[in-house]
């Protein structure tokens, strides 16, 4: 059975009197667990498809249907809490929050989902430890490298177990070696959880290391190849 389905899918913006399509109609199945690259130039609709999926921004038409239910039929507050609960975000710059420590910013997501505050860093801690970063737990992002501030972001992506992984460019600002290290944990962690991985990458070498690569370009799905 297919984990995300999306179906027909548009988006539109309007800039003054110009509208500008960002996505033509993409219709694609993501089975649950599979792992998926997607790749193309810069301004091919990635990011844009990444976002609906996750439900961080809204379709300008068609739909995507997650376990047969059309995330986008809920209210504002129930696709927040679906987001939460069900979908873990790693973007390319990391997204910590300054003011808080690694455990705090992995820990965030059960916090807002009213888990009690030892509870949520004890689930932090055990998975900073998974990533390596046992002994920075009380280092805030500015005391971190930039491979380890990712490492940052995938722990608190794991943080409440979620169904899917969507990935923007997890290792596009790291040097070759950090990057590999960075990838390399997140394959762990999804091999170890079963959860479905969707990365956004220009790295050819990680985009064949997935299950299937999906190409897009100018808004449309163009090619698609099967790895393993």
């Amino acid at each position: 059975m297919s984990d995300i389905v999306i179906a027909d899918l548009c988006k539109e913006y309007r800039v003054g009197r110009e509208c500008l399509k960002i996505l033509k109609g993409v219709s694609l199945n993501v089975s649950k667990g599979e792992t998926l690259g997607i790749v193309g130039v810069s301004g091919a609709g990635k990011s844009t498809l990444l976002h609906i999926m996750g439900g961080l921004d809204k379709p300008t038409s068609g739909r995507v249907l997650f376990a047969d239910k059309d995330i986008f039929a809920q209210n504002d507050v129930k696709l927040a809490n679906f987001r939460n609960a069900r979908i873990g975000f790693v973007f390319q710059f990391h997204n910590l929050l300054p003011e808080f420590t690694a455990l705090e910013n992995v820990a965030m997501p059960r916090l807002i989902a009213r888990e009690e505050r030892g509870k949520a860093e004890k689930r932090a801690t055990e998975l900073l430890e998974k990533v390596g970063l046992g002994e920075r737990l009380r280092h805030k992002p500015g005391e971190l490298s930039g491979g380890e501030q990712q490492r940052v972001a995938i722990a608190r992506a794991m943080s409440n177990s979620p169904e899917v992984i969507l990935a923007d460019e997890p290792t596009g600002n790291l040097d070759t070696h950090t990057g590999e290290m960075v990838f390399q944990k997140l394959l762990d962690l999804r091999r170890q959880t079963g959860c479905t991985l969707i990365i956004i990458t220009h790295n050819e070498g990680i985009a064949a290391r997935m299950q299937r690569t999906i190409r897009l370009e100018d808004g449309r799905v163009v090619e698609e190849t099967r790895h393993c």
